[in-house]
């Protein structure tokens, strides 16, 4: 009963996180023509400011595990880096490819899965794997020139995030509070960004840091919602609702900002949520099996 439950809470949480980082993307993109490393640095304070409050609130505060600080510092460095070029990604490309791009987490999940977890993946995890690089390049459709780059940044911006994703999965086993994660996180963006965005800063208006601060708040909630499912359940398990972020992501920039995805595009997106949808259902079967046999002997 207590696994099913933990992978009930790992569901509903990652469904949050998906929602809320497709707001995210949203608001970012409706900011404008602000400048992306300020976009950046902007939406991390605000996550930071809800983090370093819900751990004042806390008996223990500001303590970092013992042994955890090398691990967090991993999630920092990989999860800032594949930030800052989902933030170019959503700047440059259409909304829904920005966010399927993004959406390669778990594919490179399991990649990282290997020697950070010591997790051997199936011939089903390594074959849905291929075909998902497949479902990308249909949406990056490669030309060899410059134009290239966004979606390239959007799929570093997607291997960032699995990498992180593995690592707050040791965090979580290692028993290290979510809030730390998030606030060492957001502080470390912040840190990284900033001298980016004192060069390239740029006068906002009114409009645009609301656009900023409710990016800001969006990205807070989704930043707990996803730290919190991958403590709960192995994302082998629950990372297939994660896609719902596409979706919601499709909707918005269909009805905000007329964006229809191109059918090459959308093709893609078949084929990468086709292997997420197939390799989740793999996965459901084994476990019915493994724990059918159990029962049995």
């Amino acid at each position: 009963m207590r696994l099913k439950s933990n992978h009930a809470k790992g569901i509903i949480c990652i469904l949050l996180a998906a929602f809320g980082f497709a707001l995210m993307t949203f608001f970012v993109r409706l900011s404008g023509d602000v400048p992306t490393m300020e976009k950046a640095f902007f939406r991390n304070a605000f996550a930071a400011v809800i983090a370093f409050f819900s751990l004042l609130r806390s008996e223990e505060k500001f303590k970092i595990g013992k042994g955890n600080g090398k691990y967090i510092f991993l999630r920092c460095l990989f999860g800032t880096t594949g930030l800052m070029c989902n933030f170019y990604a959503i700047d440059n490309l259409p909304l829904a490819d920005a966010n399927m791009l993004n959406k390669l987490s778990p594919f490179f999940a399991i990649l990282a899965s290997i020697p950070i977890l010591k997790e051997k993946p199936t011939k089903v995890d390594i074959i849905s794997t291929v075909i998902a690089f497949g479902g990308v390049l249909l949406i990056v459709r490669p030309t060899g020139d410059v134009s290239m780059l966004p979606a390239l940044a959007g799929l570093w911006g997607g291997a960032g995030a699995g990498i992180a994703y593995t690592f707050i999965r040791l965090l979580g086993r290692k028993g290290e509070r979510t809030s730390v994660i998030v606030l060492c996180f957001s502080l470390f963006s912040c840190l990284l960004t900033s001298p980016f965005m004192t060069i390239s800063f740029k006068p906002m208006e009114w409009w645009q840091l609301g656009c900023l601060i409710l990016a800001g708040i969006f990205a807070a909630m989704a930043q707990f919602s996803i730290t919190s499912a991958y403590k709960f359940a192995p994302a082998k398990d629950i990372s297939v609702f994660d896609y719902t972020q596409v979706i919601f992501a499709a909707l918005l920039g269909i009805l905000f900002l007329g964006e229809v995805p191109v059918a090459l595009s959308i093709l893609g997106y078949v084929v990468i949520i086709g292997m997420a949808v197939f390799r989740w259902y793999w996965n459901l079967r084994d476990d019915r099996r493994r724990e059918a046999s159990t029962t049995a002997s």
